[in-house]
């Protein structure tokens, strides 16, 4: 029987979604697309994807109960293409696996001293997985709009998970976007990109 509280289960539930939406766009990246910018200024695909490894290690991390915020030492920063693209996939089936296991996402995760809940935790991380998921599509010239129900729960979550103190730096200005925009459109414009 599942113990885990309703909104752990939802915020893993959460997660995996991210996850799967990363996962898809993976096979786009190629050793011809490394190179090529992405909407984070000043990062270009490979140093996404070694951005990408560190927020899914943090939240590998977060599972058991804290989280510490050093910056590791650059890893991976001259792997190829197939490289990075199998540390990905093989810490996101690590994460999923982590954040599902019985008895796991209950409580408070602490985050470099400050106490948050797990459901903050991974509904921050499914903004973090998605968004970049959809940094990588976009770095490689493919349209792939992050899915509608995952991108109306994202844009829900993320003025509680958006600090005005995240602008600029994290994120960039919000961005204006017509009323009737999809989802997804609206929730890349509030964290600073265009679709």
């Amino acid at each position: 029987m599942d113990t885990a509280p309703t909104e752990v289960r939802a915020g893993v539930s959460l997660l995996e979604r991210a996850v799967g939406y990363a996962l898809g766009v993976l096979p786009l990246v190629g050793e011809d697309t490394l190179a090529r910018p992405t909407p984070c200024a000043d990062w270009d695909l490979r140093l996404l994807l070694v951005h990408l490894l560190d927020s899914l290690d943090a939240l590998c991390e977060a599972v058991e109960g804290q989280v510490s915020l050093d910056l590791p030492a650059a890893r991976l920063s001259d792997a190829g293409a197939e490289q990075l693209t199998s540390a990905v996939r093989e810490r996101c089936r690590q994460l999923v696996g982590a954040w599902s296991g019985a008895g796991r996402g209950h409580g408070t995760v602490e985050v470099d001293g400050m106490l948050l809940s797990s459901a903050i935790v991974t509904g921050t991380g499914a903004i973090e997985i998605a968004v970049h998921g959809w940094d990588l599509a976009r770095a490689c010239g493919a349209a792939r709009p992050l899915p509608a129900g995952l991108a109306e729960e994202l844009l829900e979550l993320a003025p509680y998970f958006v600090h005005p103190t995240d602008r600029p730096g994290r994120f960039g200005a919000a961005l204006p976007c017509e009323a009737d925009a999809q989802a997804g459109e609206r929730l890349l414009r509030f964290l600073g990109r265009t679709g």
